[in-house]
């Protein structure tokens, strides 16, 4: 009689090698998951908020940390640019966003114009989105009383003891007055978040990456509140002191009651423009100026803008206009029409009708938003 198969041993075998394979493969793309290309992140419910996470970092290396920043997908479906912004208020409150937004574009990028700009532009989109305060120094110093938690490691991790150059300082101010006043940096469009190649936060797989500048990542929500109909709200024209900013910004200084700082930080306006003259407006003793300057042509055109904040001082009113050819300058409130078509910059701000322009003359300095050109 033939000998009877025990089929029953046979199929506890295979169950066990098969489990074994599901167990391998499990683990195959659960590295995948830290190693390779990662799920396509959530999308938050478009009826709540979403929840700004912590600027937490995964205890791996740098070489692990660009890998796997490398394997998540960039997402260019939806990409949009950025409206243009510009600042509702004047004065000191609009004196100290500037200076917030550029400690943070300084800080955070160095002395690089392209790098502060897209930070500039997170900021911003930041101020207008519902999840992040209303206001610029608010969201640059948003966590700063934490050791933890900050959103802008600059304002928790004793940076802001740290001093950078007069000149790269008054450079950051100019990059932060352009973006206070319309200037935007396309290339990151919507983004709301960015780091480093170099590191990993935790927060990074639940978002899309959506640019890349340089060694740095930038990122927006997926769904709803990655698109411009969440970037609807007001954002503040009258920002607050910030008492870490004291040391180096008179204006917040000022406004929480300690010294200003004896010496500025930023170029020196009279040495940076040389020969300037100011003239009293017409009926007007002081409080409403003309100046007439006499402009380095190899400034960057944007250091104009710190050129002129800093001659016209905190003056309700201030008419600043300035040539790079110093023979057309001129010398008193007269003007001819060829000194007036030479004219290279000018800058107006009159608080009492809440005005503030700055404008370059275009022949002469292009630029990429043509609502900053001189009408001829």
């Amino acid at each position: 009689m033939p000998l009877r198969r025990d089929w029953t041993g046979w199929l506890f075998v295979l169950l066990t090698v098969a489990a074994i394979v599901a167990v391998l493969y499990s683990s195959s793309h659960t590295g995948a998951g830290k190693h390779g290309m990662l799920p396509h992140p959530v999308a938050p419910p478009a009826d709540i908020i979403p929840e700004v996470a912590p600027m937490e970092l995964a205890p791996v290396t740098v070489a692990d940390a660009k890998a796997q920043n490398g394997e998540i997908p960039l997402v260019t479906k939806g990409f949009v640019a950025a409206r243009p912004f510009v600042y509702a208020g004047s004065g000191d409150g609009r004196a100290r966003a500037r200076d917030c937004l550029a400690a943070a574009m300084l800080y955070e990028a160095g002395d690089d114009s392209k790098g502060q700009q897209a930070v500039g532009q997170v900021i911003i989109n930041r101020a207008r989105h519902p999840a992040f305060p209303k206001s610029i120094c608010g969201v640059v110093f948003q966590g700063s009383d934490r050791t933890t938690g900050c959103q802008f490691t600059f304002t928790c991790d004793g940076a802001l003891n740290r001093r950078y150059s007069d000149a790269a300082w008054a450079r950051s101010q100019a990059n932060a007055e352009m973006m206070l006043s319309g200037t935007t940096y396309p290339a990151v469009g919507l983004a709301t978040h960015y780091h480093t190649d170099w590191v990993r936060p935790y927060w990074s797989d639940s978002l899309e990456k959506i640019a890349i500048v340089d060694t740095h990542l930038f990122f927006r929500w997926p769904g709803f509140w990655g698109t411009p109909g969440a970037f609807r709200g007001a954002v503040s024209g009258n920002d607050g002191g910030i008492a870490k900013m004291a040391a180096l910004s008179p204006a917040h200084a000022l406004a929480v009651g300690v010294e200003p700082p004896t010496a500025l930080a930023g170029v020196d306006a009279n040495a940076a423009v040389g020969d300037a003259k100011v003239i009293a407006g017409a009926g007007e003793a002081t409080g409403r100026d003309t100046i007439y300057v006499a402009l380095d042509r190899r400034a960057a055109p944007e250091s104009f803008v710190t050129t002129a904040l800093r001659l016209c001082g905190n003056k309700p009113y201030c008419k600043f206009m300035g040539w790079t050819n110093p023979g057309l300058k001129p010398d008193s409130d007269a003007m001819s029409d060829m000194q007036r078509s030479a004219m290279t910059f000018s800058y107006l701000r009159d608080d009492k009708a809440g005005f503030e322009k700055a404008l370059w003359n275009c022949s002469e300095y292009k630029r990429d938003d043509t609502r900053q050109c001189m009408k001829r």
